[in-house]
């Protein structure tokens, strides 16, 4: 590798003190670097888009930092490291303590790459205009406004498999199974595997549970009326980040990517391994 991102997060990068860790070590070894930083609220320094020359890209922050990163870099397809300075980090792969051994590493090719499937969803609205987006982790559907249950049927490649009364849905990755759709109940999935998971949110009925697909198959979401024949509005979410508003009538088709997010890997713990270390985290 060449030419290094660093796209840190100014929150969780206090004066880009890590930042400039990484540059320093990288443009010491012969390395080009550059440097984009992002806020929580989506406020960018530096650099505007990621350059087509990258070859990898170095995330300083939580896994939201790492989702914002993935969704930028789609188009390019450039292998993406997480350095964990957040407090989720499922994605992050780097601890600080070991960040020059790491860097070291990237440089000389020592690592290996593994692809992570994405969702491509396609919201089709009553006026004929169609528009889509991308998620790495997950797909959104809930409810926006007053507290209420929102209503929605789901068709799986064409047929119907239910009508939901509930706070929404999460259509999820492998790779998102550890996030909402962990809080709403979900199941752990390892982040290699290729399917596709259904997860309510707080259905009101007690019979609905997770529901998990093939990963060819194409989901359609269709907002109906309230029980009273009033009209709803709700919202979709692509990584939570991208909003989509939704009335009744809209429809949203969600179906695998063609696109996938490359992340490399330098250590050898398994899945299970970082499950097992969060779990006794949380005890």
């Amino acid at each position: 590798m060449k030419h290094f991102l660093v796209y840190t997060n100014r929150y969780k990068d206090i004066k880009l003190v890590t930042a400039k860790r990484i540059c320093d070590f990288l443009r010491l070894k012969g390395q080009h670097v550059t440097v984009k930083a992002v806020g929580d609220d989506g406020e960018e320094e530096m650099l505007y888009e990621i350059p087509p020359d990258t070859d990898c890209i170095i995330v300083l922050g939580g896994d939201g930092t790492v989702l914002q990163a993935a969704r930028e870099a789609k188009l390019l397809q450039v292998p993406i490291i997480g350095v964990k300075l957040g407090t989720l980090g499922y994605m992050t792969e780097i601890e600080p303590s070991g960040l020059e051994e790491a860097l070291e590493r990237l440089i000389i090719g020592d690592y290996i790459q593994e692809s992570r499937m994405m969702l491509n969803g396609k919201v089709c609205l009553s006026d004929g205009s169609v528009r889509e987006d991308w998620a790495l982790n997950d797909i959104v559907l809930s409810r926006r406004g007053p507290l209420q249950i929102i209503r929605f049927n789901i068709y799986v490649n064409g047929q119907f498999l239910n009508h939901y009364k509930a706070d929404g849905m999460i259509v999820t990755t492998p790779t998102g199974s550890t996030g909402y759709n962990l809080s709403a109940g979900g199941p752990l999935v390892e982040p290699a595997a290729k399917l596709i998971m259904l997860t309510p949110i707080c259905p009101h009925s007690l019979n609905q549970r997770s529901i998990i697909l093939s990963p060819e198959d194409i989901i359609e979401i269709e907002v109906t009326e309230c029980q009273e024949g009033r009209s709803q509005t709700v919202e979709v979410n692509f990584d939570g980040s991208h909003m989509i508003p939704l009335r009744t009538g809209d429809k949203i088709r969600i179906a695998r990517s063609e696109k996938v997010t490359e992340f490399i890997k330098l250590n050898q713990v398994s899945f299970l391994g970082v499950l097992h270390r969060k779990m006794q985290e949380s005890v």
